[in-house]
């Protein structure tokens, strides 16, 4: 199994007003192609940081980042905004839909940003989506429409639709109830096996810990164990 990305020694420190405070200190970490890993650790651990660092978001103070191989510490943000928009897909908890926009609206969205495809094409690759995420009879309706279980299952469907290498989830199911956690997990399950989707989910749910083929744990910016 190949490294879709390796980080080595990454720091990431942020001034909290003329006092520098260490998110990440010192953190290496490989995540294989294809994996499904659960980020574990406390509040102030350092999840938050390290989840934005590998989905591209934020550059680290001092380190590097390999992305599929390649070096992308010093990207310029051009290149960044196209890797994020090519190949990761995210999925939080507070699910970040467009409430003016339907579900299907929602989806196709992600792909607009792209310019890589007709409107045809996106019309029909997110209908694709929103049918594989079980949600075709409610394409129409508004993020306030829907439960909370739908609009995540919009936003699986949006993370979804543009094929990513790998998913980044930020506790996915923290503000669903337990039956509709279940449905959640095990579409993500799905994904991981069925579609060899790679997987980091940040996560205090201990079902998806168990869920998860690695556990990853980060403790006071290092990994704790993992």
């Amino acid at each position: 199994m190949s490294d879709i990305y390796h980080l080595d020694n990454v720091t990431k420190t942020y001034m909290v007003g003329k006092v520098p405070v260490d998110a990440l200190a010192g953190l290496t970490l490989t995540i294989r192609k294809g994996e499904f890993a659960a980020l574990q650790g406390p509040s102030g651990s350092g999840k938050s940081t390290l989840l934005n660092v590998v989905g591209l978001i934020e550059k680290p103070t001092t380190g590097s980042v390999q992305f599929r191989g390649q070096d992308v510490t010093q990207a310029n943000e051009g290149r960044l905004t196209d890797l994020r928009q090519e190949c990761i897909g995210f999925i939080f908890q507070n699910f970040n839909l467009i409430p003016v926009l339907s579900a299907l609206e929602n989806v196709e969205y992600t792909l607009y940003l792209e310019q890589r495809y007709t409107q045809a094409e996106v019309r029909e690759r997110a209908k694709v989506a929103i049918k594989s995420v079980g949600l075709e009879r409610f394409a129409a309706h508004r993020p306030a429409e829907l439960s909370g279980g739908q609009r995540q299952r919009v936003a699986i469907a949006r993370a979804l639709v543009k094929d990513p290498q790998i998913i980044i989830a930020d506790e996915p199911t923290a503000n669903l109830d337990s039956k509709t956690a279940s449905q959640i997990l095990d579409l993500m399950k799905h994904l991981n096996s069925e579609l060899h989707t790679t997987i980091l989910v940040a996560t205090h749910d201990q079902a998806i810990a168990d869920m998860a083929g690695r556990i990853i744990k980060i403790k006071d910016g290092r990994i704790d164990e993992g």
